[in-house]
């Protein structure tokens, strides 16, 4: 059956997102993600300062967690080349097993993270009935949300090469 829509094997993009969006992403992704990356990291990470400093009490270092193991989820991810996932060689000594593994247990840490955050907005915050304030609870989820956010534009929007100095993971 030719295009179909029920198969993993027919499924494309093409189907859920309009061709000129694919075709500014083909274009222009390469070019403004890392950018776009970059300023939703900052973002995420400017919440959470602003909280912070706009706190009345003082924050415990525990909510801080949260969005340290976002951002050391965000280098787990990017650790890994997009080919290596690709490329399937029966001969690679397990390269190909050791990237995917890698990538899952990065996404179990960014579950973890977003866990530890609605923890930290539930616990601490939204359900005390001594907290005027949860603004700290709810910034601590959009910087979770922002880091790995930022991880996986990243991830897509990188663009390794092959002659470049880096080993592989190119300059943007």
């Amino acid at each position: 059956m030719d295009g179909c829509s029920i198969c993993p094997a027919c499924f494309s993009a093409e189907l859920l997102v309009s061709p000129q969006v694919l075709q500014f992403w083909e274009e222009k992704a390469k070019a403004y993600g890392p950018g776009l990356a970059g300023a939703l990291f900052g973002g995420g990470w400017w919440f959470w300062v602003d909280a912070c400093a706009a706190s009345n009490t003082k924050v415990p270092f525990v909510q801080y967690l949260p969005g340290i193991i976002a951002t050391l989820a965000l280098i787990m991810i990017n650790a890994i080349r997009r080919d290596e996932l690709q490329e399937y060689d029966p001969f690679d000594e397990g390269v190909f097993c050791r990237s995917r593994i890698w990538l899952f247990i990065s996404y179990m840490v960014s579950f973890a993270a977003v866990a530890g955050a609605v923890w930290v907005l539930l616990g601490h915050y939204a359900l005390n009935p001594d907290v005027t304030n949860v603004w700290p609870g709810v910034a601590g989820l959009f910087q979770v949300t922002l880091i790995l956010g930022s991880a996986l534009l990243f991830f897509v929007a990188r663009t390794p090469s092959a002659e470049s100095n880096y080993g592989g993971y190119g300059a943007f």
